[in-house]
């Protein structure tokens, strides 16, 4: 068993969706599953099942309690900013070595107690989190392998790319890329692909397709 952070080269990148792919995969296989998310901006308490924590406890198959929402979540905001602008307007901060911390706690039960962990950030790879740093010293903190998401849309070579150069800048292993289609894109998915996999050497390049939510 093992953690993964699932981080992406922007915002509505698909994270969430991938993330719940991967959870019910491992569920299916009879396997043990954690999830956090723990920063999220744009959180509504009055639809919380509509949220990206609301989203990954259901693909988990836990009840969305309030004792959920917090031990997934324990850093929410309600404006739908990078972290730290929506953590200002609450005069709050965001509190990275107690997030670190509560990070490798879990990573450690996880580890201990054989099960998945999946851990989701929140926006980009270079999100702003306080004055100073950004979502990549959080992922570079705990040391573990990152999913890369990314899209199919036009100039998405370019963000995958530079996110996945970030990364690499700080000594990150790529656990894979996924290529999530965007919707409406005129870019074919495997062409998005094909051309990143000139580029990532070995990393291993995964595509899902674009599925629109049940009505």
């Amino acid at each position: 068993m093992a953690a993964l952070f699932v981080t992406s080269c922007g915002t509505d990148r698909g994270k969430t969706y991938v993330s719940e792919n991967m959870i019910r995969g491992w569920l299916a296989a009879g396997e043990d599953v954690r999830v956090l998310k723990p920063v999220i901006s744009g959180f509504d308490p009055a639809a919380a099942e509509d949220t990206d924590t609301g989203l990954l406890l259901a693909a988990a198959g836990q009840d969305l309690t309030p004792s959920a929402i917090d031990r997934v979540s324990p850093w929410r905001y309600a404006a739908p900013l990078s972290p730290d602008m929506a953590a200002a307007l609450e005069d709050r901060a965001v509190p990275l070595d107690e997030i670190v911390d509560y990070c490798r706690s879990a990573i450690s039960d996880a580890e201990t107690e054989g099960a998945h962990l999946l851990i989701e950030g929140a926006g980009g790879v270079m999100v702003p989190l306080d004055e100073t740093c950004t979502m990549r010293d959080l992922i570079a903190a705990l040391d573990i392998p990152v999913v890369l998401v990314v899209g199919s849309y036009l100039g998405s070579l370019s963000h995958a790319l530079t996110a996945l150069e970030a990364l690499r800048a700080r000594d990150v292993a790529i656990d894979r890329i996924v290529v999530n289609e965007t919707k409406d894109s005129n870019i074919p998915l495997a062409e998005t692909r094909d051309t990143l996999a000139r580029f990532v050497g070995e990393v291993v390049l995964e595509t899902l397709g674009f599925s629109p939510p049940a009505p």
